[in-house]
């Protein structure tokens, strides 16, 4: 299978893999790949952090899948590590509905490695952002997504794991609207500290937690957390919280920055808001945005925020008037 070469990012911190994942990566004959000769390919879908997304069918089964075409892997290399570590995060979510499914771990004659998936075909997030009139959503429509998300997150966290690169690129669109996080290249165990790697690198730069961008090595999920409240900011208004930042001291001035208007004004921080956002729905986004971590919501606290429990409120009292109407 071939497509063209793709942009890599740093590899996950060298530690175990998610205890999902056996083996110990001094020898790939320790670990049970299947042969990726078993796949036809169909098209190549895209290209992700590690490497090329291709859509692929079983020869016996016939089933389509999406397979993540991992290159220059070599025996012995750490890179074989990261791929078994990427899929253990991913065998550790299996069963969680707002998490893309992994099917199996492949390699070639040549020496690549593919990770290979359910195959969600309706885009992304970013896709379905840019597809809207005004690029940004309603809140109603921002809500289901951030509790689809935060289902995942929760999902990932209890692994335990961080994603560490949560972004509206690395959310799959489903039937119905139904939501996948995926792309888990940079996800880890939550195991701390992560002394070998430059935490300031970690993830895509607008969606970093202070603490990252601080360099601190102790952080745990409250990472993917901010960045799940950079998302919703992005679902909210159609822009990038920090839009005009182009350096880490640039993204760290504007944190350090928006902290203290949040702390005087709260949501009146965040300018661009639609002016209708419910109180709930600013409470909710303040706790995610919160620059303390030890202070920001997690995922469990944030799917019993009352933002959502309106939403069950608003649904019987619109169902109620349904049913009021028809009987007229």
């Amino acid at each position: 299978m071939a497509a063209a070469a793709a942009s890599r990012k740093r590899a996950a911190p060298n530690d175990d893999p998610c205890p999902a994942a056996a083996g110990d990566g001094k020898k790939r004959a320790r670990y049970n790949f299947s042969s990726i000769y078993d796949y036809d390919k169909l098209e190549v879908l895209g290209e992700g952090a590690y490497g090329v997304v291709m859509r692929a069918r079983h020869r016996r089964t016939g089933q389509e899948v999406a397979v993540k075409w991992i290159r220059d892997i070599r025996v012995g290399d750490d890179d074989i590590r990261a791929v078994v570590r990427e899929a253990g995060c991913l065998t550790a979510c299996r069963g969680a509905t707002s998490v893309v499914q992994i099917r199996d771990v492949a390699a070639s004659a040549e020496g690549d490695l593919f990770i290979i998936t359910e195959l969600v075909d309706g885009g992304t997030l970013r896709d379905q952002l840019n597809l809207t009139v005004t690029c940004r959503f309603t809140e109603r429509r921002a809500r289901d997504a951030m509790r689809q998300l935060l289902r995942g997150v929760e999902s990932v966290h209890a692994a335990p794991a961080i994603h560490r690169d949560i972004k509206p690129d690395n959310v799959l669109v489903g039937r119905g609207g139904a939501l996948k996080i995926c792309d888990f290249g940079l996800a880890t165990p939550s195991r701390l500290p992560f002394p070998e790697e430059d935490p300031s690198r970690v993830g895509t730069m607008w969606y970093r937690a202070p603490e990252l961008v601080m360099g601190c090595r102790s952080y745990g999920t409250p990472v993917d957390m901010w960045a799940l409240g950079c998302v919703m900011f992005e679902l909210l208004t159609g822009q990038l919280l920090f839009a005009d930042v182009e350096t880490e001291d640039d993204l760290l001035s504007g944190m350090l920055h928006l902290r203290d208007e949040m702390e005087a004004d709260g949501i009146a921080a965040l300018k661009g808001l639609p002016s209708d956002l419910s109180q709930a729905a600013g409470e909710f986004l303040c706790g995610l945005l919160c620059f303390d971590e030890d202070k920001r919501l997690t995922a469990a606290q944030g799917l019993k925020h009352r933002w959502f429990a309106e939403e069950a409120a608003e649904d019987d009292a619109r169902s109620d008037l349904i049913k009021c109407c028809s009987c007229r």
